[in-house]
């Protein structure tokens, strides 16, 4: 498969590049596995200044970075320079505290002494998604490469060049040859990477289809792996909430990166005492947005990352339609150049309708009216997804009970700011297992071993 980088602004094709031949595959991984037996020696403090090396890059790169993500997957400028940003105080984050993550943990064993240590595993394959071509790529390579592993990445094939610029920022940042590697490879290929016995470890942000391939091959030869895949969340408004405060939200939760994030607000469940307002508030918000070039800083907003991702989505708004749903606003392609379409809102979504199980990656929201709290709850709960969601209201206690009781990895009261290193990402059924970020993220791929001293001359 060919990697193209394409201008979804314009449908220009900026630059092309041919995948690795199964030699050039093999000696990459052969440098990785070289590289890993001398990081895994390294201390903290020489793996946190590479690290903290390649913070400092991108910060002062930042322009350079976001005009990539910009050109390859159309993410507004002022989105693309805040998505480096986070980037680089990811791998700050994890520069400053995976010593401290991982240190010897003291256990009080009935005899003796004990104490948990954590050691690197070796190679870990990661596969990332192009809607964060950078983010997704720090929130791997910070605490995976601070353990002491090492990292081979396939990227999206539309954002190649994200990927090659941020293999050469850990080069310019003095990182030794295998220890962040780019990948050009096919997906036959990918899985030629999770069957090498010197691979120990895979990770995938991605479909939930991608992500039941993936585990269940590294799953056969019981690797361990994490998974991020799609989600729904849910954005419920109880009827005490400060619309003021929740629309900016609403607005920011839908339409974020054009709707294409895994935990983007995607079914609005509104009760149905403040249900006309919020409507009445939320549409004029989004009709607010006007299409443009997303390398102006005054564009509100964006094309859609590719051309066969906005024509998948409009027909999935299709067959909504054909199923009953109702088109409160938007529902088409936006008549100019480039990949972009209308803000849209589904409303008369039932149960039977397949776009109820769905999830929409793009800027389309499903509205809900519900009577009350509990059926806000459970609709909430009625998804095969479970990344996040969020609950606003004046009553924080309230925000706590209803939080509590949605079935997902992640739930926001009165924001969405998932948006912080410290932060674990990661949900429940088909959106995945395992976490990324915080001192979660830095546990999936070590050796968590036990070592004990006891006293006792023989066993009992």
């Amino acid at each position: 498969m060919a990697y193209q980088s394409v201008n979804p602004y314009n449908g220009e094709t900026l630059k092309t590049f041919e995948q690795l031949t199964d030699k050039q595959l093999e000696e990459k991984l052969a440098v990785a596995a070289t590289c890993f037996e001398t990081w895994k020696h390294k201390t903290y403090i020489e793996r946190a200044a590479i690290v903290a090396k390649a913070a400092e890059l991108m910060r002062a790169h930042v322009d350079d970075f976001a005009k990539l993500a910009t050109l390859e997957m159309g993410k507004r400028i002022d989105e693309a320079r805040g998505e480096v940003n986070f980037s680089a105080n990811i791998l700050d984050y994890y520069a400053k505290n995976a010593e401290g993550f991982l240190a010897p943990e003291k256990l009080n064993p009935a005899h003796g002494e004990a104490h948990m240590e954590s050691s690197p595993i070796g190679i870990v394959f990661c596969v990332e998604p192009w809607n964060f071509p950078f983010y997704q790529l720090a929130r791997i390579a910070g605490p995976h490469l601070m353990a002491g592993n090492v990292v081979v990445v396939k990227h999206s094939s539309n954002v190649p060049q994200c990927a090659i610029a941020f293999e050469k920022l850990w080069i310019d940042a003095g990182a030794p040859a295998g220890l962040y590697t780019n990948l050009l490879i096919s997906h036959q290929q990918s899985n030629q990477v999770i069957d090498d016995p010197r691979v120990k470890g895979v990770a995938l942000t991605g479909s939930v289809g991608a992500g039941r391939s993936v585990a269940a091959r590294a799953g056969q030869i019981l690797k361990p792996s994490s998974m991020e895949l799609g989600g729904a969340d849910a954005f419920i408004v109880l009827d005490d909430a400060d619309l003021e405060k929740t629309i900016p939200w609403a607005v920011w939760g839908r339409m974020y990166n054009q709707g294409q994030t895994c935990c983007a607000s995607k079914r609005f469940i509104v009760l149905d005492s403040i249900a006309d307002k919020f409507l009445s508030k939320f549409q004029a918000a989004l009709a607010m947005q006007q299409p443009g070039d997303p390398m102006d800083e005054k564009t509100t907003k964006g094309p859609m990352s590719q051309e066969v991702a906005l024509v998948d989505l409009l027909k999935q708004v299709d067959g909504a339609v054909a199923h009953g749903a109702k088109v409160l606003m938007g529902g088409k392609r936006i008549d100019r150049p480039g990949s972009f379409m209308e803000t849209t809102i589904l409303a008369d979504v039932k149960p039977d309708n397949p776009a109820f199980r769905q999830e929409f990656f793009g800027p389309v929201a499903m509205f809900f009216r519900v009577k009350n709290e509990d059926e806000a709850i459970a609709l909430a709960n009625d998804s095969d997804f479970g990344l996040g969601g969020s609950v606003f209201t004046k009553d924080v206690a309230r925000g706590k009970r209803v939080a509590s009781r949605v079935n997902t990895g992640m739930m926001f009261i009165n924001n969405i700011d998932w948006a912080d290193a410290e932060l674990p990402f990661g949900g429940v059924k088909d959106s995945g297992y395992g976490r990324e970020l915080g001192d979660m993220g830095i546990q999936q791929f070590v050796n968590k071993k036990l070592v004990r001293v006891n006293s006792i001359d023989a066993p009992v």
